[in-house]
């Protein structure tokens, strides 16, 4: 069985990454790309599927031993993990160097004190776990093939194959150092170059030292900001400067259940939201580079503009079931693609515009394209604002008018008035204010309870929905009007767990709800740092703070978060790590920051 989500830790070159269990196993790897298919896909199954296990030797490999210690290197994405046995402490350090050829894993294996008896136990299986390759001997290296698929396995260790499985069985001294590489190359090409550990290990060291310089945030909350944009990095598709929701595909956010999605693509929400939190710290190479993606994709046809895109751009990304995989913890079925790409989700135009906008306000430099697309965007909103949509979080029940995508439809027409008020851009503006004050004054009529003093949901609806936190931090009313006040109040009544955290609305257990799906989730962790947002925001800072080192409490030990915290089983749920849950711990951040409102 796999490890619990939080065992994890995350290595990754930007344009794929890999999830290293803490007894050593690699459960999940896509090569070449984050939306390849897997050749180790042991989380969402069993071992049967692929997995790397590299640790010290022991008597069961049902029961592997889990390292006693682990942790990055410094402020990079290199592993390090030691494990103390009865002989001795050896260590083990993983990591993917940024590419400018063949994608490699590599490891190395270091002994600390005694004698250690290790085991390397390769078994790859492509095609997300339903193809065997054959493995073979290749001029004295090892090689798996299948397809279009190869992959390399080099180590100084002499290696064996027994039950479809490649091991190798060795034993490490103080200063011994022992590496292991696989390499992807299409399998028509011929072999990739032979690995350079210690070079390429002091090249990725290099590479993440250099990149961290350039933060600009040096607040109380540093180490928690920084972890989460080095994460947030590793999530970029350097070629393109695409950025993936999430490395996985259908971690549940109820366990056993059927809320299984696949995130390995770019949502506009999501990539514009980190976008504000790089341009917020210092990075505007990375902002640049999105900006350039999101021009590519949505190319001459904004009118049908997508929610998500491939991380190159791609349209189709039609939704599949992998039926030979049981799914993580049993939570069926494993869906690859997404259905949702093609929803109608007026609240990403929103986004899309204020990350164009922030952009702007910062200094990136101009491009005449993208203030062309954002006059685009409005026109098609002009016509379009006041139809029902799926909304904000993708619900598969009919379309409504939900408040967050008028409040966003809102937020779009009001940034690209301020770019024309610039004069970067030319537009009719007394219609466009006009539009702006019809949005506004819809919202507050029809997505307005005045018995509860709250917003709701959708228009007629009495449901709340967590993305109602966003209306003060978006502008659309400022923070000390009463219905403001009055819609954190009701959301901290009756969306909060016991323990604080924030739901996203009400699900409905067994039965269909509002998202057309049976089952509950888990309180959704943006949700809960826009609470924190809200609550600094109303003066309300110290419980803000609490709050907010709360959500800091949740990361794993290597400061990863997934999308969501089950309060039932006190564990993190959903696909990991989770890009939507390290943008708001960072904007959460600098605004405590700014606030002065933090201990110690």
């Amino acid at each position: 069985m796999a490890g619990r989500i939080e065992d994890y830790a995350l290595i990754g070159d930007m344009q794929t990454a890999a999830l290293v269990c803490r007894d050593g196993t690699v459960d999940w790897l896509c090569l070449p790309r984050f939306d390849s298919h897997a050749i180790f896909a042991g989380l969402l199954g069993t071992e049967e599927h692929g997995f790397w296990r590299l640790g010290p030797a022991h008597a069961s490999d049902a029961e592997p031993p889990t390292a006693a210690r682990r942790t990055y290197r410094g402020d990079s994405l290199i592993l390090e993990s030691e494990w103390d046995t009865p002989r001795g402490t050896v260590r083990v350090t993983d990591f993917m160097p940024p590419r400018d050829g063949a994608p490699q894993l590599i490891r190395i294996v270091e002994g600390v004190s005694g004698r250690v008896p290790m085991r390397s136990t390769l078994r790859m299986r492509f095609s997300y776990g339903r193809v065997v390759p054959w493995v073979h001997k290749h001029e004295g290296r090892t090689v798996a093939v299948a397809g279009p698929d190869s992959v390399w396995f080099d180590t100084d260790c002499e290696t064996y194959g027994k039950s479809l499985t490649t091991y190798a069985d060795f034993t490490v001294a103080p200063g011994d150092r022992i590496a292991f590489t696989i390499s992807w190359e299409p399998s028509h090409k011929q072999p990739p170059p032979l690995p350079e550990p210690e070079q390429s290990l002091t090249a990725t060291e290099d590479f993440w030292r250099e990149w961290v310089e350039h933060c600009t945030y040096h607040g109380p909350y540093r180490e928690a900001v920084i972890r989460s944009l080095i994460t947030l990095k590793a999530l970029t598709y350097a070629p393109t400067g695409g950025i993936v929701a999430a490395p996985t595909t259908s971690l549940p956010e109820d366990i056993g259940g059927v809320r299984n999605w696949d995130y390995r693509y770019t949502w506009l929400r999501d990539a514009a939201i980190t976008l504000s939190s790089l341009l917020r710290t210092g990075y505007r190479e990375e902002a640049r580079a999105w900006r350039e993606w999101l021009l590519r994709a949505v190319a001459g046809d904004p009118e049908n503009l997508q929610i998500m895109y491939g991380i190159a751009g791609e349209r189709e990304l039609g939704e599949a079931e992998l039926d030979w995989l049981p799914g993580y913890e049993n939570s069926g079925p494993v869906r690859v693609g997404n259905g949702a790409a093609h929803q109608l989700q007026l609240d990403v135009y929103g986004e899309v515009t204020e990350a164009l906008h922030l952009g702007h306000m910062t200094g990136l430099a101009r491009n005449d394209y993208a203030s062309l697309l954002q006059l685009k965007l409005i026109r098609y909103l002009e016509r379009h604002w006041d139809e029902p949509d799926e909304g904000i979080w993708e619900v598969r029940g009919p379309r409504r008018h939900f408040v967050h995508s008028k409040v966003m439809a809102w937020v779009a027409v009001d940034r690209t008035i301020k770019l024309i008020e610039s004069g970067d851009a030319d537009g009719p503006l007394e219609r466009w204010r006009e539009l702006r004050d019809d949005i506004h004054r819809d919202v507050c009529e029809k997505g307005y309870d005045k018995e509860r003093n709250t917003f709701t949901q959708s228009y007629g609806s009495k449901e709340l929905d967590a993305s109602l936190l966003l209306i003060p931090q978006m502008g659309f009313l400022p923070p000390d009007d009463k219905r403001v006040i009055g819609t954190i109040e009701a959301i901290q009544r009756e969306l909060s767990t016991a323990d604080g955290f924030i739901l996203r609305y009400p699900t409905s257990g067994g039965d269909e709800g509002v998202d057309g799906l049976p089952g509950d989730e888990g309180a959704f962790l943006a949700c809960s740092f826009w609470m924190a947002d809200d609550l600094a925001m109303i003066g309300r800072v110290d419980e803000a703070r609490k709050l907010f080192e709360k959500l800091l409490s949740l990361r794993n030990d290597l400061g990863l978060l997934a999308e969501e915290w089950d309060p039932r089983l006190q564990r993190q749920v959903g696909n990991f790590p989770q890009a939507f849950s390290h943008v708001p711990l960072i904007d959460t951040a600098l605004r405590l920051t700014a606030s002065g409102a933090y201990g110690g």
